[in-house]
């Protein structure tokens, strides 16, 4: 079960903590947390992936819609901490070239 911790930084950033499998289950639930944010007025994301272990297709796309949803209002998401298998996934997919891919939060 995937565990969304969210926090508001200072300089309009939100933080996404994400604890757990982003897949099938929990993807909808995550671009759910996302598009609701950007309704809010929200623009600057940050995911941190530190505590996923695996992602798979489905959790890639919602990250994708994610993305586009804040370059839209011109803002950004961008991937903090992934582990290997997420890292790997995102070199195999070159998404690792989409996102900005931060060592820490």
């Amino acid at each position: 079960m995937m565990v969304f911790d969210v926090e508001h930084l200072e300089q309009s950033v939100t933080l996404m903590r994400l604890q757990g499998r982003l897949d099938a289950a929990a993807a909808p639930g995550l671009l759910a947390r996302l598009t609701g944010a950007i309704a809010e007025g929200k623009t600057q994301f940050v995911v941190d992936l530190a505590e996923v272990p695996f992602i798979d297709s489905t959790g890639l796309g919602a990250l994708v819609s994610g993305l586009k949803a804040a370059r839209r209002v011109e803002g950004d998401l961008r991937l903090a901490a992934p582990g290997p298998q997420v890292r790997k996934l995102l070199r195999l997919t070159t998404l690792d070239r989409v996102f900005t891919i931060l060592e820490t939060i």
